[in-house]
């Protein structure tokens, strides 16, 4: 079937990126289609799943400032709506005193006026009961951190877009992407024609810029989703309460590890590396490596007696990194209509009402109401340079 039609802006990808950006441009009266190329809802990219985390508790201020206004947005949403996005739990942040990341992060709070608890040896076990925390490590809350409801978002977000006229095509991948005045996106089933578009396609963001001659680099990894069995259920439950929590590195690895308290799976909690092996996003569930989980175990063992120490369900999730883990946020470096959101690095869900905000004001030709400076493409090509 062919079918045509023109919009004012097309978003390609229904992450949660591209959802809110194309509820931003529908808020803001524009005619707006938001493709997608796999049959909504699914589970193949970056966005699924029940939570994700939600935190001020970050080493640069300028995350933390985003997140300023990305609360409001979102306590914004659910105004609108009636449906709970968020829920405050705390977020549990621990890792070495002396270390640079867990410094910067109380630094950061600290700076911010960021509603924060220093924790000590005695009232730790107040905040986080049945958790060892380990001989010179420190540990702090941050009071508004939480979880996040990530399915119940997107469709929440998506179905927002279309009380407000917004068009979703999912099941529609883009095969050919033409720049110009009026820039035309062709998918198996239509062609389309934007005076705009926006490129949130997550681990195949490459894959759609190469249509428009650039590739960034981004680099795509799978990562293991594990669950834990409590003991006792109801050990770690949030409505213990048990807070989110991080920990900036451990004796076992230097790599970040996160949980959540137990809630989505009645008696598991999900705890994950924040890293992952490198994969094509097509292929994911053939990249099998279980080194992680191995970490997992030994260090669950250690530290969160309650569980037991191995993994009861295991799911996938794709993170799409930048080599400094920080978004793009930029227009297209030839094509001042196309822009770019990219590159999320595993920790870009909680930003999605500000980030749609960002990409609608890109489009539209408004200033955003924070410094992409750290955002921008050329920072790579900045880089690449300088090394020659």
């Amino acid at each position: 079937m062919s079918t045509r039609a023109e919009f004012d802006c097309i978003v390609i990808g229904a992450g949660v990126q591209g959802s809110f950006t194309a509820y931003q441009l529908a808020k803001s009266g524009k005619t707006t289609l938001l493709l997608e190329q796999f049959v909504l809802p699914h589970t193949r990219g970056s966005s699924h799943g029940q939570t994700r985390i939600i935190r001020k508790a970050y080493e640069q201020n300028f995350y933390c400032h985003m997140m300023e206004e990305c609360y409001q947005l979102w306590a914004q949403l659910e105004k609108e709506t009636g449906v709970e996005l968020y829920r405050q739990t705390g977020h549990l942040v621990m890792g070495p005193e002396d270390s640079q990341s867990y410094q910067m992060i109380k630094s950061t709070l600290q700076r911010n006026k960021a509603p924060m608890v220093l924790l000590t040896k005695e009232n730790f076990s107040q905040y986080a009961p049945h958790v060892n925390l380990s001989e010179g490590d420190a540990a702090l809350l941050d009071v508004d951190g939480g979880l996040l409801y990530a399915d119940r978002t997107l469709k929440t977000v998506q179905g927002q877009f279309v009380k407000l006229g917004g068009v979703i095509r999912d099941n529609e991948p883009v095969t050919d992407i033409k720049p110009g005045p009026v820039v035309t996106v062709s998918t198996p089933s239509g062609v389309y024609r934007a005076k705009g578009v926006v490129i949130t396609a997550g681990p195949w963001a490459n894959r759609v810029l190469a249509h428009t001659g650039l590739q960034l680099p981004l680099k795509v990894v799978k990562l293991n989703v594990c669950y834990w069995k409590e003991k006792v259920p109801g050990t770690y439950h949030l409505k213990n309460p048990f807070p989110c929590f991080s920990l900036t590195e451990c004796q076992e690895t230097k790599v970040l590890i996160y949980g959540f308290p137990s809630n989505e799976y009645p008696g598991l909690m999900k705890i994950c590396f924040h890293a992952g092996k490198d994969t094509d996003p097509d292929q994911r569930d053939l990249q099998m490596d279980r080194s992680d989980i191995d970490i997992l175990k030994t260090y669950i063992a250690r530290c969160f007696p309650g569980l037991v120490p191995e993994p009861v369900v295991v799911e996938s999730c794709m993170y799409t990194m930048t080599p400094d883990a920080h978004f793009v946020l930029d227009y297209h470096p030839d094509h001042g209509n196309i822009v770019i959101g990219a590159g999320f690095s595993g920790h870009g869900f909680k930003f999605g009402p500000i980030i749609g905000k960002i990409l609608r004001d890109l489009i539209l030709g408004e200033i955003p109401s924070h410094d992409l400076s750290h955002f921008k493409i050329r920072r790579f090509q900045e880089k690449t340079t300088s090394a020659l």
